[in-house]
C-alpha cells in the first residue's frame, strides 16, 4: 500500500507539500499540486482517515439531520449544502429523522460516535425536554436551519422569515377580493408552523377581517393529512373561496382535495402557499406560491459553520433570516 512517503518521492516534492494537497491545509501552486495528484492516481494513494482524525482531531466530515429525504424543500437544502461542504474539502454524513424526536437524538448520538467536526439541524422540535438532550448531545459547531427550537437560543440559525412569507400570500389573496381565506396549517409545535400561522392571523388582522377557527384545518406539513383537512374545510358553509396553503406537501393535498370533492382551482376555490419546487409548474393550474431561497440559505449555513470550526465566528449566535418572493401563476382568480 503506497504511503505519503512514496506519493512525495514520485512527485518529487517533500511529505509537508503532498499534505497541504492531501488536506488542504495550506495553498500550493496549481503546478505542484497536478504533480501530486498525478502520483496519488499512479500510485493509488488513499490517505488513512483514521490516522489522519486522530492527529489532526478532525474527520472532514459534516453531519446533517433533515426531517423527510422525499420532501423536494428538504432535497434541495441536503444538495445544496452538500455541494458547499465538498467545495469546502468536508464530506456529508446525511440522517433522516422523519420528525421523530427519539430518533433525531439517536442520530445525534451517531453522528458523535462518528466525530463529526460540525453539524446542521433541522429540528423535530415538538417534545417537551427536547432541547435539553440535544444540547448534552451536541458538543460541536452546530447550525439551525428552517426551525428553531425554545430552548437552544446559543446555536447559529439560517432561517426563513416565516411570518413575512405567510402575509405575503394571504396579502395577494386579499387584494384579488377574497374575504373568506381558509388555511391549512402545518405541525403544532413546529416554529415554522407557529409563524405561518401567526403570519395568516396578521395579515387578516391588517385587512380588518376577522378571523374565523373554522377556517382553519390541521394538515401536519403532510400530504394525506392535508388532503383530508381540505375535504373537511370545502365542506365548510359558506365554503372559503381561498385556501393559504403553509407547505409544499401541503399543498399538494390541498390541490388533491380540490379535484377529489369535484371542486376547480381557481374557478371554485383559489390556492397560494408556502414551498415552491421545481415540478410545481406542471400543475393546471400553475400554483401561486412563496419561493424559499433554499439554495442560499444551505450555503449560508454551511458559511456559518465553517466559520465556527475556524475560530472566525462572532462571539454572539449568529442570526441570519432570508426573505422570500411571491411567484405569482394561476392558481389564484380576482373575485368582486
Amino acid at each position: 500500500m503506497a504511503t505519503l512517503r512514496d506519493v512525495a518521492n514520485r512527485a518529487g516534492v517533500s511529505i509537508g507539500s503532498v499534505s497541504a494537497v492531501v488536506n488542504r491545509t495550506a495553498p500550493v501552486s496549481a503546478a505542484l499540486r497536478q504533480r501530486v495528484l498525478q502520483a496519488i492516481e499512479e500510485l493509488g494513494y488513499a490517505p488513512d482517515g483514521v490516522a489522519r482524525s486522530l492527529k489532526t482531531g478532525r474527520t472532514r466530515t459534516i453531519g446533517l439531520i433533515i426531517p423527510d429525504l422525499t420532501n423536494p424543500l428538504f432535497a434541495a437544502l441536503a444538495a445544496a449544502i452538500e455541494r458547499a461542504c465538498d467545495a469546502a474539502g468536508y464530506a456529508l454524513v446525511l440522517c433522516a429523522s422523519a420528525d421523530d424526536p427519539e430518533k433525531e437524538l439517536r442520530h445525534l448520538q451517531l453522528m458523535r460516535t462518528q466525530r463529526a467536526d460540525g453539524l446542521i439541524l433541522v429540528l423535530s422540535g415538538v417534545e417537551p425536554g427536547n432541547a435539553e438532550a440535544i444540547r448534552r448531545l451536541v458538543t460541536v459547531p452546530a447550525v439551525l436551519v428552517d426551525r428553531t427550537l425554545r430552548g437552544l437560543p446559543g446555536f447559529d440559525s439560517v432561517m426563513l422569515d416565516d411570518r413575512g412569507a405567510a402575509r405575503m400570500a394571504v396579502e395577494y389573496l386579499v387584494r384579488s377580493g377574497h374575504r373568506r381565506i381558509g388555511v391549512v396549517t402545518g405541525r403544532p409545535g413546529i416554529s415554522t408552523a407557529t409563524d405561518r400561522f401567526d403570519g395568516y392571523r396578521e395579515a387578516l388582522d391588517e385587512a380588518g377581517i376577522a378571523f374565523d377557527e373554522d377556517l382553519a384545518v390541521c394538515g401536519d406539513f403532510q400530504i394525506e393529512t392535508a388532503k383530508d383537512a381540505t375535504a373537511a374545510l370545502l365542506h365548510r358553509r359558506p365554503r372559503p373561496t381561498a385556501i393559504f396553503s403553509t407547505s409544499n406537501l401541503t399543498t399538494i393535498g390541498v390541490m388533491r382535495a380540490i379535484a377529489e370533492q369535484g371542486f376547480r382551482c381557481p374557478k371554485d376555490v383559489s390556492v397560494a402557499g408556502i414551498g415552491d419546487f421545481e415540478w410545481s409548474t406542471a400543475f393546471s393550474p400553475g400554483l401561486t406560491a412563496v419561493v424559499q431561497p433554499v439554495r442560499a440559505m444551505g450555503e449560508r449555513a454551511v458559511e456559518c459553520l465553517l466559520a465556527r470550526l475556524a475560530g472566525t465566528a462572532p462571539a454572539e449566535p449568529v442570526r441570519a433570516v432570508f426573505a422570500s418572493q411571491l411567484a405569482v401563476r394561476d392558481s389564484c382568480r380576482v373575485i368582486a
